[in-house]
């Protein structure tokens, strides 16, 4: 009996220790399981808030926390503000790029596959007359209807470029029109982007070469003609000594009209081809005026008997810096001109002033026909001539006004001319304060 008891007991002890065992051991994975989904949860809550930041601004990525999402947090804030670095420098280098092309003086325009602008520069835009920002999405070609740019820009054919007139609107100051060369260059795909050049300046040397060249055979090949003419009379005409003093006269006259125009060219090409003129060397203008009046007197009462009415006045002795050779001719060719076009006995004025603001204006006025208003823009065009038969009987080459011209460009100085048909001419050079300064005045002594 006891033994049973004793067993009893003993099992019954066994027993409620395993029980005791087994229920720790329930609450201890109940534990755990509940500490794993406790884990889970800030887990995911962490997941979650990191999500909802890239979502909504990577920016405000909070600073580095604990564990692997902390570590995520740090790695991608780094990975994002280099990639924002690297964004921030390819749109400056694109604003660069850009800015260059603007400042480019050829204009470009981009297009998208179906001929539509995509982007342009101002100069494109200037030069096409279309507005850079409105006509986006614009299919060019219906902006601009000159009918060979169209059709150049649909055949895809671009191994030359095409010639056009600019719209009307952007016609020069002077009334010539503007002339564009047109590139089109494919790109990715079917995309294109033109390539605009302004010719018009090119086109303009092109057509003053030529009649360059045509205008000096010609101007060579008159006198030629006479002298030759005169020659082959002379010898096989028996003459007596009244004419052949003529001939022999006309002759020189044609000699010299062709040496007075080979000077003119070389002076041409000297101002053309030679440095600006230093503004250190210092010519007095009453020195230059007196020569031009010595000039000016000879070669009226050579062209016409009863000469002219010239008178010289001078409202203040300068200086003026310069190269007083090429000074001098241009004030000549004025004066020259003046009395050539003038007929005898009319009234031919020269004179020297400082104006208000200190420049200084050397001018020559006349009393001849003038000139109408449409042949004052081309005056100082080589060999450009009003009458050409009349320039010829006066001597004149047609280089004078384009010596002047040149002149005036060298020394700062501006060309003004002012005419009124049946009233008279009046040229004038206008020449900047830092070319002038008053002439030292002279002593007594010195003088004497």
């Amino acid at each position: 009996m006891p033994f049973r008891i004793t067993t009893f007991l003993l099992a019954s002890g066994l027993g409620g220790a395993l029980v005791a065992a087994l229920a720790g051991l329930h609450y201890l994975w109940l534990g755990a399981w509940l500490g794993a989904v406790a884990w889970l949860i800030v887990d995911a809550l962490r997941a979650q808030r990191l999500l909802r930041v890239l979502r909504n601004d990577a920016a405000g990525l909070p600073s580095r926390g604990p564990g692997v999402w902390g570590e995520m947090a740090e790695r991608i804030r780094k990975l994002l503000r280099t990639r924002e670095q690297q964004t921030r420098q390819a749109e400056d280098r694109l604003q660069e790029f850009l800015a260059a092309i603007q400042a480019s003086p050829n204009g470009v325009v981009l297009l998208d596959e179906q001929g539509r602008i995509e982007w342009c520069n101002q100069t494109a835009a200037g030069q096409f007359g279309i507005d850079a920002e409105r006509d986006l999405l614009q299919h060019l070609a219906n902006l601009v209807r000159d009918p060979a740019f169209v059709a150049y820009l649909a055949s895809w054919n671009y191994s030359r470029d095409v010639v056009i007139d600019a719209p009307s609107k952007l016609q020069s100051h002077r009334g010539h029109v503007v002339r564009l060369s047109v590139q089109v260059h494919p790109y990715a795909g079917n995309r294109r982007m033109l390539l605009t050049r302004d010719i018009t300046s090119l086109e303009q040397a092109e057509a003053m070469r030529r009649d360059f060249v045509a205008n000096v055979s010609h101007e060579i090949r008159t006198p030629l003609t006479v002298l030759a003419g005169f020659v082959e009379t002379l010898q096989n005409l028996p003459l007596d000594a009244q004419e052949r003093s003529r001939y022999l006269m006309l002759m020189s006259q044609q000699s010299h009209r062709m040496e007075t125009l080979v000077n003119d060219l070389l002076t041409l090409s000297r101002l053309e081809g030679s440095a600006a003129p230093p503004a250190t060397r210092w010519t007095r203008m009453r020195a230059l005026m007196a020569q031009c009046e010595d000039e000016g007197r000879g070669l009226s009462s050579r062209l016409h008997a009863q000469g002219h009415r010239l008178s010289f006045s001078m409202e203040d002795d300068s200086e003026i810096a310069g190269a007083a050779t090429e000074l001098q001719s241009a004030m000549s060719n004025l004066l020259s001109n003046a009395i050539r076009y003038t007929p005898g006995g009319g009234e031919v004025a020269v004179s020297w002033r400082l104006l208000p603001d200190g420049r200084g204006e050397y001018a020559v006025r006349d009393s001849g026909p003038g000139i109408a208003a449409e042949h004052v823009p081309r005056l100082t065009e080589r060999f450009y001539r009003i009458d050409r038969s009349r320039s010829r009987e006066t001597g004149g080459t047609g280089l004078g006004l384009a010596i002047v011209k040149h002149v005036a460009q060298r020394h700062g100085a501006e060309l003004r001319i002012d005419s009124v048909v049946g009233k008279g001419s009046r040229f004038a050079l206008v020449f900047p304060v830092t070319r002038l300064r008053q002439a030292p005045q002279m002593s007594v002594a010195a003088a004497a």
